[in-house]
């Protein structure tokens, strides 16, 4: 049982506990891969949370990007926030209908916007719903609330930032997609990208991190998948994967583990795959 951090992790025993505190903000911020052929906004509104509001990662995104779901304008965060009634002093908790999948890029978003106060729930909904509790349809009351931003630029890298680590080698690029799509044996899920990887990055697939029931290791569990992988974890940690989603589940057990120095590559192998100028490394390195 993962011990409960409103700053990181909380177990649904703790939402159930707090679900009636007034300055409790759920959001379900469920998002599924193309090609998976579930509607997340759908089943948010069949079935949620008492409270939660639908957090749209791709609209909460930069839409002048090429790129999916690239981290948005600061002023379009904040508006965003503003129309979900979620700001200053509240409590966030993230949750998404796979467990743990895509709550933690909003938990990371939360965090590159200077937004302390925000969990993501362990289990996420399947494990709310399997132990039976509250669920409703009806959509919450919101009222506005004013969000103050400070953002937190070295949590987050572009592709030069990515490059220069790669050639520099004082950085452990650490990838979360799985295995398959790593050594590049998988097609990736996108159209007209390359397979494989960053050269010099670790592979650490996201499922790795969980356990069976879909909550999240305990921290020493952690530590131990990252150094299996070969991960330095006295550098400095760059996360990445496909679109920069799951990504943030490195970066979520990262935090868990009390590392502090990493961050996410936005772009992820949706930019990298892309540009054939970009060497590419295929196999287990």
């Amino acid at each position: 049982m993962a011990l409960d951090d409103p700053k990181t992790l909380v177990s649904t025993e703790w939402l159930a506990r707090h679900i009636k505190d007034p300055d409790l903000r759920i959001l379900d911020a469920s998002w599924y891969l193309p090609g998976s052929d579930r509607d997340a906004q759908a089943e948010y509104e069949s079935a949620h949370i008492p409270g939660a509001r639908f957090f749209d990662i791709d609209d909460v995104s930069d839409q002048r990007s090429d790129l999916p779901h690239m981290v948005p304008p600061v002023e379009k965060f904040m508006s965003r926030m503003r129309a979900l009634g979620v700001g200053d002093g509240h409590q966030v908790v993230v949750y998404d209908g796979s467990g743990l999948f895509s709550a933690a890029r909003v938990w990371w978003l939360f965090k590159l916007m200077g937004q302390d106060d925000v969990a993501v729930l362990d289990g996420g909904f399947p494990k709310w719903q399997a132990e039976g509790r509250e669920i409703e349809d009806m959509p919450p009351v919101i009222r506005d609330r004013h969000m103050t931003v400070r953002r937190q630029n070295q949590m987050v890298k572009d592709v030069t930032q990515v490059s220069s680590a790669a050639k520099l080698k004082d950085t452990e690029i650490v990838d979360a997609r799985a295995a398959s799509r790593f050594r590049g044996d998988a097609p990736e899920p996108r159209p007209g990208l390359r397979a494989g990887h960053i050269p010099g990055s670790r592979n650490v697939p996201f499922a790795t991190l969980l356990e069976e029931n879909g909550t999240m290791k305990a921290p020493e569990a952690l530590r131990g998948v990252f150094e299996d992988a070969g991960v330095d974890l006295s550098k400095p940690v760059i996360t990445s994967c496909g679109s920069g989603v799951t990504a943030a589940i490195l970066n979520l057990a990262l935090t868990r583990m009390g590392k502090v120095d990493h961050s996410l590559y936005d772009g992820s192998w949706s930019e990298w795959g892309q540009f054939p100028t970009l060497p590419v490394a295929t196999g287990d390195n």
